[in-house]
């Protein structure tokens, strides 16, 4: 098997279970309807860790863009086969969420919510607030790629270091999820949106395209920064595109403010007028 399906089919064992854990919460007239939070971020991480335990050996399962944009900063990862890998985790990432919409086909007529069934495909925001937001998708990604290249530095019993990466997803979630719904992954929440948008969902309402690039461009930035942290911090490496990302990260978030800003004060007047 290649690499590039490799990652095609990792990203796409990915989305099943992560997709499928939150429609099963989700969805009207499922068995674990209502089973909360918890049962979300477990069935997320554990999806990772299969996804990983499948195709690691094969692609070293990225399954994210902004894992595999971090690794290429540090020198772990070839530049050249980055876009190849990127377009196998959205091609992954759709015929993923492809399948859990057929597997739950007739429970998407059964659910009015329109949220909901976005929620099935892409994160969003409990509180719409656009530098909030674009934080925790830096900040949960930072952390990702972070965690991920520590465990990588420790020996563990065999083959035990994907489920540590998928407990390392649950945690991420649990703790800071709760705001964006932890996208982390800009194929996990583009592909599986684009999805959302062309597939004959019953009822589906709009996709969101407005917030869409908050998990995509958030999780670049803080996926970059959190590889260039731990060469920086624990092997003492200080590579030039620290600078970069850096300064993309405060122009984002200095944009994304006065965004705000506008926003705020565009609603207010629409209020006045009202």
């Amino acid at each position: 098997m290649s690499t590039f399906l490799g990652e095609v089919i990792g990203t796409m064992i990915l989305i099943i279970f992560g997709g499928g854990v939150v429609a099963g919460v989700v969805l009207k007239g499922s068995k674990s309807e209502n089973s909360g939070w918890i049962v979300i971020t477990m069935g997320w991480g554990l999806g990772v860790a299969t996804a990983i335990y499948a195709v690691g050996g094969i692609s070293g399962a990225h399954l994210n863009p902004a894992v595999t944009i971090g690794l290429s900063l540090i020198g772990e990862f070839a530049w050249s086969q980055v876009p190849s890998y990127i377009a196998a985790q959205m091609i992954g990432a759709f015929i993923g969420a492809t399948l859990v919409w057929l597997h739950y086909y007739p429970h998407w007529k059964e659910t009015e919510d329109q949220g909901a069934k976005l929620a099935v495909f892409s994160t969003g925001p409990a509180i719409r607030h656009t530098p909030a937001n674009l934080f925790s998708e830096i900040f949960g990604t930072f952390i990702l790629v972070l965690g991920i290249l520590a465990i990588g530095a420790n020996q563990f019993t065999e083959g035990l270091n994907p489920l540590i990466v998928g407990f390392l997803i649950v945690v991420i979630g649990l703790s800071l999820g709760g705001t964006t719904g932890y996208a982390i992954n800009p194929a996990r929440d583009l592909g599986p949106r684009i999805a959302h948008f062309v597939l004959p969902i019953v009822g589906k309402g709009r996709s969101d395209w407005k917030y869409a690039w908050i998990p995509v461009v958030g999780p670049i930035i803080g996926g970059g920064l959190g590889a260039l942290f731990y060469e920086a911090a624990f092997r003492g490496i200080i590579h030039s595109s620290i600078w970069i990302f850096l300064g993309a990260f405060l122009i984002v978030m200095i944009g994304s403010i006065a965004a705000n800003k506008a926003l705020v004060k565009d609603v207010e007047k629409k209020n006045l007028v009202a």
